[in-house]
């Protein structure tokens, strides 16, 4: 057996036991949101409590209401590849200073790569990250704002395995660059919006209340991962799947799922809880954290949505979760895809 796959055996076993005892906060009753919608990617949130909602197999960006209700089309992105396999309008944030200038980000699949861009709802397009290539699969697409003020991006290897090692490449990494697209002067490698590098495919970012960042991160065969993102680091794909890099040149990852129990994509912290989606698990994973550890992962809803796509935190301290039956792998029932509303307590 390959010494990767012996590490990985080992962990699957042990990853669990060194974890504190916590428990996770506990969720309530979901109620509806809004129905209907084709596939919703990402979901970020104005001033005044309405949600933005990127449709991937669209380009369409809807607005609704804070309470929930009707979905609206307030933007289409032109140039989306609508039915380029798991690319399209994937990621939204909004601008931590929305009230002055307006401004919202997305990041999505176009003809020749995947590029992040932003906008005031109906104006022009202007990009600011391009050249991220794009893929059937692996395309990453998550953006968050730091306590920083600058603009998280996770992308995917686009199934180039090595790139996600290249200092060269945007794929397989974690981006920072300034709210226009400029890079830094903090950044770990002069000139370059890399942040960290050796992931797979990250379609998770949450920041907890000390500013620290955390990442979920799909694996191939063996291993999701949760990541704990430090300046610079490198954590190991395609080298090491999951843990097992004993020798300090990869940063291990601070808990992992088999495959089949996760897939995890979007993640959102409500108080001393990390909150992440499952796809192939269909499920909501609750993740208690200490600091820097996380405790035993317990599920919610587990097959009772489907696919849980995206976890974000709403005004008001409730979760919003969007389902992605309707994506090409899940199977869809009335009124998919929908937007839930998850009480945490």
């Amino acid at each position: 057996m390959p010494a990767r796959r012996i590490a990985l055996a080992i962990v699957a076993g042990l990853a669990l036991l060194a974890f504190p005892t916590t428990a996770p906060a506990a969720v309530g009753e979901p109620g509806v949101v809004a129905t209907g919608l084709n596939v919703p990617w990402g979901v970020a949130f104005l001033p005044n409590g309405d949600a933005l909602v990127s449709e991937r197999a669209t380009g369409r960006i809807k607005r609704i209401p804070r309470g929930g209700g009707r979905a609206r089309t307030v933007m289409t992105i032109r140039g989306v590849a609508k039915n380029f396999g798991e690319g399209g309008l994937l990621g939204i944030a909004v601008s931590p200073t929305y009230s002055a200038d307006r401004l919202v980000y997305a990041y999505y699949t176009g003809s020749r790569d995947n590029r992040v861009v932003r906008f005031r709802l109906g104006g022009r397009i202007h990009t600011i990250v391009r050249g991220i290539k794009r893929a059937g699969n692996h395309n990453g697409g998550r953006l968050a704002f730091g306590p920083d003020g600058n603009l998280y991006i996770g992308t995917g290897d686009a199934g180039v395995r090595s790139d996600a090692q290249s200092r060269s490449s945007l794929n397989g990494k974690i981006l920072r660059v300034r709210p226009s697209g400029s890079v830094p002067s903090g950044n770990p490698i002069p000139g370059s919006p890399i942040w960290s590098l050796g992931h797979r495919n990250v379609q998770g970012l949450a920041f907890d209340g000390s500013g620290r960042l955390w990442a979920t991160e799909f694996g191939e065969s063996f291993r999701d991962e949760v990541n704990l993102i430090r300046k610079g680091r490198n954590y190991g794909w395609p080298n090491v799947e999951g843990m097992g890099d004993s020798g300090g040149r990869f940063t291990n990852p601070i808990l992992t799922w088999p495959v089949a129990d996760a897939s995890p994509s979007g993640a959102a912290i409500v108080g001393g809880t990390l909150y992440v989606g499952a796809l192939r698990g269909q499920r909501l994973w609750q993740i208690p954290m200490n600091g820097t550890s996380l405790g035993n992962p317990t599920a919610a809803f587990e097959g009772t949505y489907g696919r849980i796509r995206t976890v974000v935190r709403a005004p008001g301290g409730r979760l919003w979760i969007t389902t992605s039956n309707r994506d090409g792998y899940g199977s869809p029932r009335g009124g998919d895809d929908r937007i839930l509303s998850v009480p945490v307590s």
